[in-house]
């Protein structure tokens, strides 16, 4: 059920941003009275799920869902139909088209996706305001990760700057990021009422950027382990532990924290087993009560009861206020896209540590439906198609743009063989790094 619920958010928003996108190719393409012969979400090689025509369009559905597109009259694209283009420019088809409306046709689509990602952004401060946590309000500190201990932090610590970057909230991403996008080599902890400068090492710097390690969030909220939650069938529960019990020990081990407790269950799984729990229950009179109860884990060695998480604060926006902040958000997301593909042209970030397929997409949805997190994601996808269909690769919208503009300065139009090679190329490199991000992914499932 949970890979069906990613599956089902993944398609989703590749059917919006897909569809979106290419009405930004084929409304212009309309406007400047240009036939548009098919309009697809995702590829029909050989078959399709679904077809319709309409007036001189044919929409439809295809079975291979690594995009979609929109078949132009007279324009030299992954269709690769050659005939038509070996006749005479009729008035209808693009290559009869000025160069100017040309560049707005293929300018349509990532024009609405860079649009589109700013808007969702807008709409999601707007509608569900902005959650943090301020790193005031991490009263025991934090708990680092075998990364984070690597970095020098240990539990206790209160992350407050990396290099000059003086952090008022609590942002793990934010520290990894700078860390390997902006090369920032110290993080600043607060110790025992002192602040300490950390050296980031460049291994450590390096191991944070590899693909195995991206699960890894350098630390987390240290909390203590009160009882918030039971799922269906608790262990716990049924045992008599109750919500607002704070657990502190299992099998006679203390865990005053719920980092302790779970650091305890990873390294000595205790699956199906009876183990002793033991509590502090707070009086009605006063002061604490402390129990023991033995609790039989289940399949998966766990005991069935969620710890009370940190006081999350939301900051509201009105309309004016989310939409410009919306707009910050996404360019600031695409300055970090643009900063991380540099670090990959540099080798400091490996390609095989940051590509990845459909299914590294889908893994990043959550398991459970939310919809402020679909949002984010598609709001983050958007912007990377954008980007992406931008890069000057023949074949991507990017890579025709060039050769307009290239007209638009010269006066000079690229012959149909120079365009029909080029966008051969260019799909033979983009199916080639396709393939290459999907045997990656193969590759770490197993």
């Amino acid at each position: 059920m949970e890979i069906l619920i990613k599956v089902g958010q993944l398609v989703l928003s590749l059917s919006i941003l897909i569809i979106l996108h290419e009405l930004g190719h084929f409304l212009p393409a309309k406007w400047f009275k240009t036939k548009v012969e098919k309009f697809y979400l995702f590829f029909d090689p050989w078959f399709s799920i679904f077809k319709k025509k309409v007036g001189e369009t044919e929409y439809g559905i295809g079975w291979l869902p690594l995009g979609g597109y929109v078949k132009i009259a007279g324009m030299i694209d992954e269709s690769f139909d050659t005939e038509q283009m070996k006749e005479e420019p009729k008035p209808w088809e693009f290559r009869a088209k000025p160069a100017w409306q040309r560049l707005i046709i293929m300018l349509g689509g990532v024009t609405v996706n860079f649009i589109l990602g700013f808007f969702i952004y807008g709409m999601i401060l707007w509608t569900w305001g902005e959650a943090y946590v301020p790193v005031k309000n991490l009263v025991y500190g934090v708990q680092p990760d075998s990364l984070g201990l690597q970095l020098g932090i240990q539990p206790g610590d209160n992350i407050v700057a990396v290099d000059t970057l003086q952090l008022e909230r609590y942002n793990p991403n934010l520290v990894r990021a700078e860390i390997i996008i902006n090369n920032a080599r110290s993080i600043t902890v607060e110790r025992d009422g002192k602040r300490v400068e950390l050296p980031v090492r460049e291994d450590v710097a390096d191991a944070l950027s590899k693909f195995e390690n991206k699960n890894f969030n350098l630390y987390a909220p240290r909390v203590p382990f009160v009882v918030e939650n039971f799922p269906k069938k608790s262990p716990a529960e049924q045992a008599g532990i109750q919500k607002g019990d704070r657990i502190i020990a299992l099998d006679g081990e203390p865990t005053p924290f719920f980092n302790d407790f779970f650091d305890l269950v990873v390294k000595n799984p205790r699956v199906e087993t009876e183990v002793q729990v033991q509590v502090e229950r707070p009086k009605e009179s006063g002061g604490t009560d402390t129990l023991s109860f033995a609790v039989l884990t289940d399949k998966n060695g766990k005991i069935g009861a969620g710890p009370a998480g940190l006081e999350t604060l939301r900051k509201p926006y009105t309309f004016t206020e989310a939409m410009p902040a919306g707009v910050t958000k996404g360019v600031n997301f695409l300055v970090t896209q643009v900063k991380a593909f540099g670090q990959m042209f540099k080798g400091k970030i490996k390609p095989q540590d940051s590509l990845g397929s459909f299914i590294t997409i889908g893994s990043m949805f959550p398991d459970t439906w939310d919809w402020e997190t679909f949002w984010q994601m598609t709001a983050m996808l958007s912007l990377v198609l954008a980007f992406i269909n931008l890069l000057p690769i023949p074949a991507l919208d990017g890579g025709h743009v060039v050769f307009l503009i290239f007209e638009v300065l010269t006066g000079k139009k690229p012959s149909d063989k120079v365009m029909e090679i080029s966008t051969m190329v260019g799909f033979v490199i983009l199916i080639s790094i396709m393939v290459f991000a999907l045997g990656l992914d193969i590759s770490r499932l197993f």
